[in-house]
């Protein structure tokens, strides 16, 4: 039985959700040994070659695809500022945190998806936006409601949330600003503006970074974000954007401290306490109402 344009969107984003977990434990370890933007520089050139050679070898690249060039700017000064401040944010807060800050763009998805598409939820995804959003605050806050209502949020924590801003109001400017373009495509052009925006300001770091010595684990990162939670992940978002709406596309990130979990434990190291283990609980439960919303 063939798949429908609206299932083969949440195929796409269920692969999205579990590349994007490997970049919070990896990142985490690579953060404190390199810039943040000469990291993101050198991630942009590698994901953007990389689609770049897919887009010429499939659909090729149309001069029509060239027109208004603005448009990548803003989508890639949105990317490029979200992966700065991920890795800028991951030098202090925990992966599980961070993943756990990463699923209220969907919320903040849902209100740019009304002010630049007029995008309405129903009461059932509301609802479900809210109970993950309810969950990623206690995690963030660590199962501790003093904390919660002292506000006692991180500096990592509120450092990647400004960039979580950017990535919500990327996503449904990518359908209000696509011109029919193919996702591979509009993907290439998005990057290689961010790569120009990036090195521009990010030449000092580069020269000032010693390539040379940094450690294994740094290029290891570089490899894993630029091809698999970059490229494809850019795709990936960009397929399903044109076949859901912004709230359901981001939806997914409720899936991704999940994954880190995994991640984590994979890498040896312990897993999270039992009360915040709670929160990605209440996460899971968001998706799976906004799942049976859209059956």
């Amino acid at each position: 039985m063939p798949l429908t344009e609206p299932q083969r969107g949440h195929l796409a984003m269920l692969a999205f959700s579990a590349l994007v977990a490997g970049s919070f434990s990896l990142g985490a370890m690579a953060a404190p040994l390199i810039d943040p933007l000469a990291l993101t520089v050198l991630r942009f050139l590698l994901a953007g070659s990389l689609v770049g050679a897919a887009a010429f070898a499939t659909t090729g690249i149309r001069r029509s695809a060239l027109q208004a060039p603005w448009r990548y700017l803003v989508l890639g000064s949105l990317l490029a500022a979200y992966f700065v401040l991920m890795f800028q944010g991951l030098k202090t807060a925990e992966p599980v945190a961070t993943a756990a800050v990463f699923t209220l763009t969907p919320i903040m998805a849902a209100g740019f998806g009304w002010l630049t598409l007029r995008q309405r939820l129903t009461a059932r995804t509301g609802a479900a936006l809210a109970i993950g959003a309810i969950g990623a605050l206690w995690v963030i806050f660590r199962a501790d409601p003093a904390r919660l209502l002292a506000l006692q949020i991180g500096t990592g924590e509120a450092i990647y949330f400004a960039g979580c801003v950017a990535h919500a109001l990327y996503t449904p400017l990518v359908r209000k600003l696509n011109r029919g373009e193919p996702a591979v495509v509009f993907t290439f052009g998005m990057m290689v503006a961010g790569w120009l925006l990036l090195t521009g300001a990010g030449l000092p770091a580069i020269r000032a970074t010693d390539w040379a010595t940094l450690p294994p684990i740094v290029w290891i990162t570089l490899l894993y974000t630029a091809i698999f939670a970059s490229a494809a992940t850019f795709v990936l978002m960009q397929y399903a954007t044109m076949r859901l709406p912004a709230a359901k596309v981001m939806a997914y990130t409720y899936l991704v401290p999940s994954w880190v979990i995994l991640w984590e434990i994979a890498l040896g190291r312990a897993a999270p306490p039992p009360l915040v283990l709670g929160g990605v609980a209440l996460s899971v439960a968001a998706l799976a109402l906004l799942l049976k919303d859209d059956a």
